[in-house]
């Protein structure tokens, strides 16, 4: 589990910064400045806010991963497979 939330941390961080960075350079690009880095901020924390999401389902048992937390249950799944076959 905290391998999950270390992944889905680094990604909440690195969707705002490929946001933001892309408004910037939209701004830049087409001189309208402030504009796009809003859009790129708001954009941004929609993502962050979604992964964040995302670790609470996958954190609850009871409830059905989203797309991100059913990638990294298979995974997480392979790795215990391979760890089980490997007799660690």
């Amino acid at each position: 589990m905290v391998g999950l939330a270390t992944g889905l941390g680094i990604s909440v961080v690195a969707s705002l910064i490929i946001f933001i960075s892309l408004g910037i350079f939209l701004d830049q690009w087409l001189d309208r400045s402030p504009l796009f880095t809003f859009v790129g901020i708001a954009v941004g924390l929609i993502a962050a806010g979604y992964q964040l999401y995302e670790l609470v389902l996958a954190s609850d048992s009871k409830r059905q991963n989203g797309p991100i937390g059913r990638t990294m249950a298979r995974r997480i799944e392979a790795k215990e497979r391979n760890r089980v076959r490997n007799g660690l």
